[in-house]
């Protein structure tokens, strides 16, 4: 029997994307909307896990029953949106709307771009699998320049066109917001409305605006009309005159504290962990830094709100660490007794703290001290210049001693490896600065005394809006090679290490990022060539770039060109509270060399932000400052338990399943979302000995990406739970993702047989597709004969790269075909290297093409125990494991 894919003509990773029809709902494949991405796309794909969904946290309303439909959409992968707080806020936030459903959509990669559009499908959301094109409206987190092609590649691919313009009322909305909002001239020709500043509560003014219309019949032009007059929201076919947007921000940290339930993850994310927003905002000036002037002014949550959201989210997600986020976490004006109070509360429960945001004039030995006891990796800080002219030119306020202080006590403290952060052709920049780099690496290294490795990190500069080096020039890509030279030449030390950013796409952000609407036009000439993914190093096609900046006529050059002080810039009309007289005079003192105190320590530098006298302020009187002596550890923690809880250890076998979208699953993110799920169902683990513990869980074997199973096990050692079983596992099935649930658990007597021991076998089905006929199953029954009359049936496997033959025949004790069913039964057992793969049998027996085997539909169905085997484990393992033969189920 040969059945055969059924496309082979896949196409290149560097063909033009193919288009799409603007109206989804009538010219896509969209017969089962419900079942969007399953089955066969989701296998072709490298990790089907970001697409499916139905993750722990995961909101599902009915549609009909709200009146909003809106989709948050990431122009990046999952695992880097999941990992955005923002996001999470969000959703929070509009899901906590009764009239609102709002749902999650991030950029599928090419992989699984090049699958929708040769099925025709749509982009759709995680939640219900709804188009993009179907909701009322799309809003898209714009956090770094060189995701813009990602937000046209996924309006494309949900069937919404790109251009402003060419929407109509059928169309939903086009929100935007985030950091690259601030100057929103390269993306105004695609988004119908920009989110100015912070958006818990203009995202929920907007929703509302948008019901009001609608509910009167108001068509697309009166929705945007009404969106125009929200304070904070930009939009480009309104506000054609002189308009000034204020940002919005929120006065009250404590206030506002979502996420309390975030979204947990199926797969492993760039920050896997609770993010804990200890501020907002920084006032130390680096005159570099965006996010340091349109962030202002500081606004701290109290230590009582911070341990009550800490609680509230390790309780929600079963998560096994927290990072402490703000711009400088060490700023935070009660750190110290805030990171020691969590440290100590949670140790019981193996959870650590992170830092991320550190500056070196900030740490404390007992901060050092605190941060040692939990996971040590490498240890980061960012110097940016290699002299002190030029730190103070730059306002970054830290001194060379204080930073050797700090890697002496870093490395004393245990850790490994220090990582340094500097950037090439800032403002003043002379050839001493790039000598004092190298020399300060080589001084770092001194501090470790020979037992320690640097890393050297080297950005280019690129001139942000709003900062007071708007005005400066951009070194181009052969001045950065030549500085990178430079320091292959110099630091030659095995201990010392360079890494650097790409000079291509540093160009690329500087023409964004003082870009005007021209640049607007090199975008879309970027993504129909083809460009995806341009902040990613193995995507990224500088060819296809320097393609559209030809086809455009934009002047690289010209873009990084130094401006006039008297320029006046197209994002002025965007307020975020820092006045241009500020950053003019900010950027005379760079040119002297002088340094603008921390306005939280010293005296006000008069930015705007807090002044409102002149109606071009924020109306925020003073920045939110934490007291010295507010109250910390006053919370009675029922989740994280004793340090010591005096319980005897005790050991238990499961049965789970693996079903659904659940079969979408790696081995390691099915074992993360169960450890996970008995951690939310107040269960302690016994933990391994060691630099980095672990929980004491082990499982049967690794069913296949893909591979349904009622029948997965696994073994845990934990805390006596003082609970009934059926207690028990109803706890843990709470916390557990779609298709997963814990259907068996039993207690296991000292010194009893593992799952390597026990475990022999396995029973499969194998349902046939539809489309086999009469003629296909006769054959098959004849294969099955052929196969069971042999001795030696051997196949080809891929292993480590090589090819081998792989004897399969004594691995198979049973193969029947049930007709009635449509189904293969296939009974296998484990031999010395190993068992068969059921999709073997499929391409060398059955016929199958490789691609046709990997959308058959495989379930697990029961475990063949050892014949010394107990009563009690024949029981949980299943009593179906029989031996079937052949021609019959």
């Amino acid at each position: 029997m040969q059945i055969k894919g059924k496309d082979d003509n896949q196409g290149t990773e560097d063909e033009e994307p193919l288009p799409i029809p603007g109206n989804p709902a009538r010219e896509w494949n969209m017969t089962d909307p419900s079942a969007m991405y399953a089955g066969e796309i989701l296998l072709a794909v490298e990790k089907p896990s970001r697409y499916t969904g139905g993750e722990v946290n995961a909101v599902r309303k009915d549609p009909g029953a709200c009146r909003l439909l809106f989709a948050l959409a990431f122009p990046d992968t999952y695992e880097i949106g999941m990992s955005h707080l923002g996001l999470q806020i969000l959703y929070a936030v509009l899901n906590g709307l009764p009239e609102v459903a709002c749902e999650r959509c991030y950029a599928p990669w090419p992989d699984m771009e090049q699958e929708l559009r040769r099925r025709r499908m749509p982009l759709c959301s995680l939640e219900s699998q709804r188009p993009l094109a179907a909701f009322d409206i799309v809003g898209f987190s714009l956090q770094y320049e060189l995701s813009y092609t990602n937000v046209l590649m996924m309006l494309d691919l949900g069937g919404i066109p790109l251009r402003r313009e060419e929407r109509g009322d059928e169309h939903p909305l086009i929100v935007a917001g985030g950091p690259s909002a601030f100057n929103p001239a390269p993306m105004s020709a695609f988004i119908d409305a920009f989110v100015i500043g912070e958006g818990e509560e203009v995202v929920k003014e907007i929703a509302d605006a948008v019901m009001a219309v609608r509910a009167r019949g108001g068509k697309r032009r009166e929705q945007l009309e009404t969106l125009a007059a929200i304070s904070g929201v930009f939009v480009p076919d309104i506000h054609t005159g002189n308009e000034r947007i204020r940002k919005r921000i929120i006065t009250d940290p404590d206030a506002w504290r979502q996420p309390l339930c975030p979204v947990v993850p199926l797969m492993k994310t760039t920050h896997d962990r609770v993010t804990l927003e200890i501020a907002r905002g920084c006032t130390r000036g680096c005159r570099f830094c965006q996010a340091g002037m349109v962030w202002r002014p500081v606004r701290e949550r109290t230590p009582a709100v911070l341990e009550e959201m800490a609680e509230a989210m390790l309780r929600a997600t079963g998560h096994d660490e927290i990072s402490l986020l703000s711009l400088s976490s060490g700023d935070y004006s009660r750190i110290e007794p805030l990171l020691t109070t969590l440290m100590d509360r949670y140790y019981a429960r193996r959870v650590a703290l992170a830092l991320p945001s550190l500056r070196a004039e900030t740490l404390t030995p007992q901060l050092i001290e605190g941060i040692r006891r939990v996971r040590k990796t490498s240890f980061t800080l960012a110097p940016e210049a290699g002299t002190q002219r030029l730190r103070n030119m730059i306002n970054k306020g830290n001194t060379e001693e204080e930073l050797l202080v700090t890697t002496e006590q870093v490395f004393a403290a245990g850790w490994k490896a220090v990582k340094l952060y500097f950037m090439l052709g800032l403002p003043g920049e002379r050839e001493e600065d790039l000598e004092g780099i190298a020399e300060l690496a080589h001084r770092v290294l001194r501090t470790a005394k020979n037992r320690g490795q640097v890393t050297v990190s080297l950005s280019t500069f690129v001139p942000k809006s709003h900062t007071p080096f708007q005005w400066q020039r951009q070194i181009g890509i052969e001045e950065t090679a030549a500085r990178q030279e430079f320091f292959k030449r110099r630091l030659k030390n095995r201990n010392i290490s360079v890494k650097w950013h790409d000079a291509r796409m540093s160009l690329l952000e500087g023409i964004f990022s003082r870009g005007g609407e021209e640049t607007g036009d090199l975008i879309e000439t970027a993504f129909r060539l083809g460009c995806r993914f341009d902040g990613w190093s193995d995507r990224f096609r500088f060819d296809l770039w320097e393609e559209a900046l030809h086809r455009t006529g934009i002047d690289a050059t010209a873009s990084l060109r130094e401006r006039p002080w008297s320029e006046i810039f197209s994002w002025e009309r965007i307020d975020c509270g820092v006045r241009r007289d500020f950053l003019l005079g900010e950027a005379e003192k760079a040119e002297a060399g002088e340094a603008t105190p921390d306005c939280r320590t010293g005296s006000c530098s008069d930015c705007g932000v807090c002044d409102d006298r002149t109606g071009t302020g924020c109306g925020i009187v003073s920045p939110v400052i934490v007291p010295a002596d507010a109250p910390v550890g006053t919370l009675v923690s029922t989740f994280a338990g004793p340090e010591d809880a005096g319980r005897p250890e005790k050991a238990f076998r499961l049965r789970f399943t693996k079903l659904g979208p659940a079969r979408f699953l790696s081995h390691l993110e099915l074992s993360t979302a169960l450890s996970r799920a008995m951690i939310l169902g107040g269960i302690f683990f016994v933990y391994s000995q060691g630099f980095h513990p672990h929980p004491r869980i082990s499982f049967a074997g690794a069913t296949a990406v893909g591979m349904e199973s009622r029948g997965e096990f696994a073994d845990i050692r934990i805390q006596d739970p003082g609970a009934e079983l059926e207690t028990i596992v109803a706890r843990i099935n709470a916390g557990l993702p779609s298709g997963v649930a814990v259907t068996a658990m039993r207690e296991l007597p000292p010194h009893d047989f593992s799952l390597a021991e026990i475990v022999k076998g396995f029973n499969y089905d194998i349902i046939l597709p539809e489309e086999i006929g009469e003629e296909d199953l006769q054959r098959c029954e004849a294969d099955i004969l052929r196969f069971l009359d042999v001795k030696s049936f051997p196949v080809r496997r891929e292993v480590s790269g090589k090819t081998v033959l792989k004897e399969i025949r004594p691995l198979v004790t049973g193969l029947a075909l049930d007709r009635p069913s449509r189904r293969i039964i296939l009974s296998a057992h484990f031999g010395p290297s190993g068992t068969v793969r059921p999709t073997e049998l499929l391409t060398f027996l059955f016929g199958f093409s490789p691609e046709a085997a990997r959308g058959i539909r495989i379930v697990k169905t029961a475990t063949h125990p050892a014949d010394f085997a107990g009563p009690a484990d024949r029981e949980i393992m299943g009593t179906s494991c029989r031996k079937v033969s052949p021609l019959t189920a």
